[in-house]
């Protein structure tokens, strides 16, 4: 075995060895450095500062299944393109280092040098509308073409299109998951997965093999937030799971974006939240790029172009539709068109992307 596999097997050992945790790991590492030194203490100098039980583990070999661990591990890290990272690291992120409780081991696929470039985390509702995917996905192409890495977790909806978007600029894209890093969760995802593997970088703290448990997912938004400059909130609930990484990234001295919407959605009460805390209301790339210093104030970035009206009486429907949900009696009202026209009018709008027809039948443009 190598030094550095046999230094990987140690942290992977101390990692999951039953009793350790963060806190522990850390005044273990604390007094004895290296995790090779503390499988070669005493037992009597182990137990001054741990339980005897987990004293025993350390000074007597590691457990079967332990053991068949660490052999996944090195052979999954032998495989071209993965790589185990470990506090001792040099390639491991120096953002990770600031937050209280960073990973013993991070298994990471993918460009490593993506752990080094400035970045921001883009995250939202599962559940997000057509809107929320569009702004999700303009904002993080504009924002990876200007150079920042856009992370977020690779969950469905708005996580998805800042991956897609991400992955089009030279900026990329990070996706820190739930699960093991050999595992893809969402399965529906799985050519996204591939994709951020070949071209940006999947991230992990849980051991290869570990399955996509509920608790889990909470605890990686720290990691997310860890690793960027700011996060950005685009629609959320206001129970969502964002505000959790919003709050992270608060509590970790980070900027926090929000984009506002109508005060008629419940996925905008997340983010109308986050700005009466404190959060910077973001209606552009442009917006994110001065906050964080990354841009001049007085260069122009020019906005995703946005489709318009084609006729008259579209354009008409369009400024009688507003920017809240409208429904098709109201909007018969205000536009003085009869029924048959008006949903031939709002069909067409739909499928030139103007319009989204909400699941209460409500319609809302989305453009123009």
């Amino acid at each position: 075995m190598t030094p550095q596999a046999e230094a990987i097997a140690a942290w992977v050992r101390l990692e999951q060895t039953d009793g350790i945790g963060p806190i522990t790991a850390r005044k273990l590492l604390g007094v004895f450095g290296l995790p090779e030194n503390i499988f070669a203490a005493s037992f009597s100098a182990l137990h001054k500062i741990i339980p005897d039980r987990v004293a025993l583990a350390l000074t007597t070999n590691a457990s079967e299944e332990i053991q068949a661990q660490i052999d996944q591990t090195l052979e999954w890290a032998a495989q071209a393109g993965n790589h185990v990272l470990t506090l001792a690291d040099s390639a491991y992120p120096a953002a990770l280092l600031e937050i209280p409780d960073p990973p013993l081991v991070l298994y990471v696929k993918g460009r490593l040098d993506l752990l080094a470039v400035p970045s921001l985390a883009i995250v939202g509702s599962r559940n997000a509308t057509a809107q929320g995917l569009a702004n999700a996905e303009n904002f993080a192409k504009a924002l990876s073409h200007a150079g920042l890495s856009i992370v977020s977790g690779m969950a469905l909806g708005v996580d998805t299109a800042a991956h897609r978007g991400g992955l089009s600029g030279k900026g990329s894209t990070i996706a820190v998951i739930g699960t093991g890093a050999d595992i893809v969760y969402p399965a529906r995802n799985r050519s996204l997965a591939h994709q951020i593997a070949d071209n940006g970088c999947i991230v992990s703290e849980y051991p290869l093999g570990m399955p996509a448990i509920a608790a889990n997912f909470p605890r990686r938004n720290r990691i997310i937030s860890g690793l960027v400059r700011g996060v950005l909130v685009i629609e959320a609930a206001a129970q969502s799971g964002s505000l959790i990484t919003a709050r992270l990234g608060a509590e970790q001295g980070k900027e926090v974006f929000a984009i506002p919407g109508s005060i008629h959605s419940p996925l905008s009460k997340g983010c109308h939240l986050l700005i009466k805390q404190g959060a910077k209301l973001v209606e552009s790339a442009q917006d994110v790029l001065e906050e964080l210093r990354l841009l001049p104030p007085t260069t122009q970035t020019s906005p995703a172009p946005s489709a318009e009206a084609d006729s008259p009486e579209a354009a008409a429907l369009m400024a009688a539709l507003g920017f809240d949900p409208v429904s098709a009696d109201l909007l018969c009202e205000r536009s003085g068109l009869d029924t048959a026209t008006l949903m031939a009018q709002l069909l067409a709008l739909e499928l030139d992307g103007l319009v989204e027809r909400l699941s209460d039948g409500k319609y809302r443009r989305l453009a123009g």
